[in-house]
């Protein structure tokens, strides 16, 4: 099985098909390693590990299973949330858990406010992580609008809100 498929198997379809469109916009893709706005090495759409070094080169197929790796592993913070999820809310949150890591995603107030019950507050923590290495960036309050409207709306906010950039 494949990532991808493995993604859709965990998650479902719907919010696979939600989370990409969001992840692909505001990480971008970069088929060689640079570094991000915090000096994190990184590589293709938001990876990073241990094993980038500057220089490095990836096709676009290396970066899709990249992707799809990533995005499978920062699904598994979705399971801090024990109350069921829409496939909107778990894109949503999953975009956001690929972002800052699952460790930050499980300890968040937003967790335990979906924990709580309270799905709107829940979304509304989104709107708060806009800061990286102490200084708010304007393409993570973007993002965080972006997440914000997918959690609370329908996914077609997001295309709007894409057309903002």
């Amino acid at each position: 099985m494949t990532p991808r498929q493995r993604l859709v198997a965990k998650i479902g379809a719907g919010a696979v098909a939600m989370v990409l469109p969001v992840v692909l916009l505001y990480e971008g893709t970069v088929h060689s390693t640079y570094k991000d706005p915090i000096n994190k090495i990184t590589a293709c759409t938001g990876h990073t590990g241990p094993e980038l070094r500057m220089g490095q080169t990836f096709t676009k197929e290396q970066c899709e299973t990249m992707l799809y790796g990533d995005l499978l592993k920062h699904a598994d913070a979705l399971n801090c949330i024990k109350t069921p999820l829409a496939d909107n809310q778990k894109a949503a949150f999953l975009s956001f858990a690929f972002n800052v890591g699952n460790g930050a995603f499980c300890k968040s107030t937003l967790v335990r406010k979906a924990n709580a019950g309270d799905m709107p507050g829940a979304c509304n923590e989104l709107l708060r992580w806009t800061l990286a290495g102490n200084k708010e960036l304007p393409g993570l309050v973007r993002r965080r609008k972006a997440e914000y409207e997918l959690c609370v709306r329908q996914p077609d906010a997001v295309a709007e809100l894409g057309r903002d950039r």
